[in-house]
């Protein structure tokens, strides 16, 4: 759980790090461009494999998990850009605008994952 809290940790203030360089230093956001969230994607890669450790994952177990791993993160980052290229061109209420709109939609993004929890238990268990 430590290990987990820490990657969140990291990723939260890399995500943090770079709203507030877009918002009060554009020069230095569009001069890091891409290695800002390659920060937070490094982070959720040293996450899937301290799982695949912890879990006594056999060699063939790791590849199955990472492989299964990365296609969630990639649908996640799917939805998250969908969204956001959504919200962007929205015009949500004064109070809501920045943030608090970004956060509400993460949220409800994340709420359409349970939807697949337990696939694999229900097919291989």
């Amino acid at each position: 759980m430590r290990t987990i809290v820490f990657i969140l940790v990291i990723a939260a203030l890399v995500q943090l790090v770079e709203m507030v360089l877009k918002r009060y230093i554009p020069a230095l956001h569009a001069s890091l461009g891409i290695y800002l969230p390659l920060i937070t994607t490094n982070c959720a890669v040293l996450g899937v494999t301290i799982n695949n450790i912890n879990d006594g994952f056999n060699f063939l177990e790791s590849m199955v998990s990472s492989l299964g791993a990365g296609l969630g993160f990639l649908l996640a980052m799917v939805l998250f850009a969908g969204v956001r290229s959504r919200l962007e061109e929205a015009k949500p209420p004064k109070c809501f605008q920045g943030l608090p709109i970004t956060l509400v939609s993460a949220s409800i993004v994340a709420l359409s994952f349970f939807g697949f929890a337990g696939i694999v238990d229900g097919i291989f268990g």
